[in-house]
């Protein structure tokens, strides 16, 4: 197409460019030699594109949609913004009024208190991202507390001057743990016996005997640590029971290298039945003084539910002699159970037996647990309780009588 056009061109400069520009009509010419250059390519677009007429209610209607469609867009986006910021502006609200809100909310977190469908709703919800925030304030302080005793630590330990644990004091505190493993060893031979019963595991739960080999463990180092130490029994163990695995758990590789005697006999099976006493808070008979020739178990149990009268029953089906500790003879005991935890009754026991003394013994009872030590002997007590109370009822006594004597004399003038 492009060469037939450049042909026609050359014709026309050469031969009736000429021609026109003599008889004064080249204006003219030019513009019908353009038209007959350019009408084959207008012939063919013509023949290549169809014959079709173009509707321009469609296409009006078409570019209406389209308009109308970015609107509503643009409209809904500045009322989705409105929304959020009037529900920003009740939070605010809510935040200065007192409520739980949190101090940061996304946008996502935003649409869903909106979507909520009810006051109590979006309250709960706003107090669960509140709870959250705190959460989250408090791992970042904790871990911010951390570093900074971390960098304490470093710096402490950078210093010169600070004394530093040197191999006297590594020395000091290996003679020390011999000199009690001494003692224990030598209690194993020639001390007197404490025995536990671990017979109360079907009892109890997982959790109370956790935490009664937790318990046991403390009064063991008690015990170690006493100038003169018991030697420990742990009777009815039996192997791959749960307080074995507790024992496991605590002691790990030095559970067979400890100075007690493991063993899954029953304690009447190894001393005599005449020797032992257990030691039970709901026996009847008062623990007066301690007996060295006397054999006491302490039944290994943490009750939580207080079942009353469990250690007291296996006492009396295996025929053994009970005793409670005489807290109501010392102590001025408030409302609530006499029950003391292992470590607690290791200390009494062995206080007692250095020194004999109740007093002391008793220091190591919680003090919630009591108002004072009692200067006076109980029936002292209880005859200046009893004289107190009918003092009171007496000056009641009187008090009613004076006022019934006023308002009937005031009932008599009225008549």
């Amino acid at each position: 197409m492009q060469s037939a056009n450049m042909l026609l061109k050359k014709i026309v400069r050469s031969s009736v460019l000429p021609f026109a520009a003599k008889h004064g009509m080249k204006k003219d010419f030019f513009l019908l030699t353009r038209t007959l250059s350019l009408s084959p390519c207008l012939k063919q677009d013509n023949s290549c594109n169809p014959s079709e007429k173009l509707d321009l209610d469609a296409w009006k209607k078409v570019m209406k949609s389209g308009l109308q469609e970015e609107v509503n867009e643009t409209v809904s986006e500045h009322k989705e913004l409105s929304t959020l910021a009037a529900a920003r502006e009740i939070l605010e609200m809510w935040r200065l009024a007192g409520r739980s809100v949190p101090e940061n909310i996304s946008e996502e977190q935003l649409k869903t208190f909106m979507e909520c469908p009810s006051k109590s709703a979006k309250k709960k919800y706003l107090k669960y991202l509140h709870l959250k925030e705190l959460y989250k304030k408090n791992e970042k302080r904790k871990m911010e507390e951390k570093r900074e005793r971390r960098l304490e630590s470093q710096e402490q330990a950078s210093k010169p001057d600070e004394t530093k644990r040197n191999s006297f004091i590594c020395l000091w505190a290996n003679s020390m743990d011999r000199a009690y493993s001494w003692r224990v060893a030598q209690s194993m031979v020639f001390g007197q016996p404490l025995v536990f019963d671990m017979s109360y595991e079907k009892d109890m739960s997982i959790r109370e005997v956790a935490n009664t080999v937790r318990q046991i463990v403390l009064s063991e180092g008690c015990n170690r640590k006493s100038t003169d130490p018991f030697h420990i029994h742990f009777c009815n163990l039996k192997d791959d029971s749960l307080y074995h695995r507790e024992f496991i758990k605590h002691y790990s590789k030095a559970w067979d290298k400890l100075l007690v005697t493991v063993t899954d006999q029953c304690y009447t099976e190894i001393f005599p039945k005449e020797k032992l006493i257990y030691l039970t808070a709901d026996s009847p008979k008062v623990m007066k003084t301690f007996d060295h020739d006397k054999i006491y178990i302490v039944g290994s149990m943490v009750d939580k539910s207080i079942k009353t009268g469990v250690s007291l029953a296996r006492a009396k089906r295996l025929g053994l002699e009970t005793a409670a500790l005489p807290l109501e003879k010392y102590l001025l005991w408030n409302t609530g159970a006499k029950n003391l935890t292992l470590d607690q009754m290791m200390h009494i026991l062995l206080t007692l037996k250095d020194t004999g003394d109740w007093k002391k013994a008793l220091e190591f009872v919680p003090k919630r647990k009591y108002c004072g030590f009692v200067s006076k002997p109980v029936h002292e007590l209880k005859k200046t309780l009893n004289l107190i109370n009918t003092l009171k009822l007496g000056k009641r006594q009187e008090e009613v009588r004076k006022q019934f004597a006023k308002n009937y004399s005031k009932k008599l003038t009225q008549k």
